[in-house]
């Protein structure tokens, strides 16, 4: 069964950091484009990074960049994003999914989603 499993999120002050992993199962990641997204309540779904399956390349949303990094380790069929100087705005629940790169800051999941792990930045 194809499945990807995000886990890593939790409650973290802002300024604060948490690293997200979304592991696969039944398929290899490193063929794939993957990409984390994030939604809040009441918003559409954001794209946030997307790292390539042919070199490697990464791409951020405006929102993100400077702040996440998204990393693959292909021996352990997992990608991360670590996330630095959180803000309470980042509050949201994080998804990894199979990613399409739309433009160099804009970028659509596909395929199956999991049940998203929470983020919540709040003192």
């Amino acid at each position: 069964q194809v499945q990807l499993v995000e886990s890593g999120g939790g409650l973290v002050q802002p300024g604060g950091s948490l690293r997200l992993s979304c592991a696969a199962s039944g398929f290899t990641l490193d063929y794939y484009t993957i990409g984390w997204f994030r939604q809040a309540p009441g918003k559409e779904r954001e794209g946030l990074s997307c790292i390539s399956s042919s070199d490697g390349s990464t791409y951020y949303a405006d929102s993100v960049k400077g702040r996440f990094t998204i990393s693959r380790d292909n021996a352990k069929n997992t990608v991360y994003l670590q996330m630095n100087s959180l803000k309470p705005e980042d509050t949201a629940v994080y998804y990894c999914a199979l990613c399409t790169v739309v433009a160099a800051t804009t970028m659509l999941g596909f395929g199956s989603w999991g049940q998203g792990t929470q983020v919540t930045v709040s003192s």
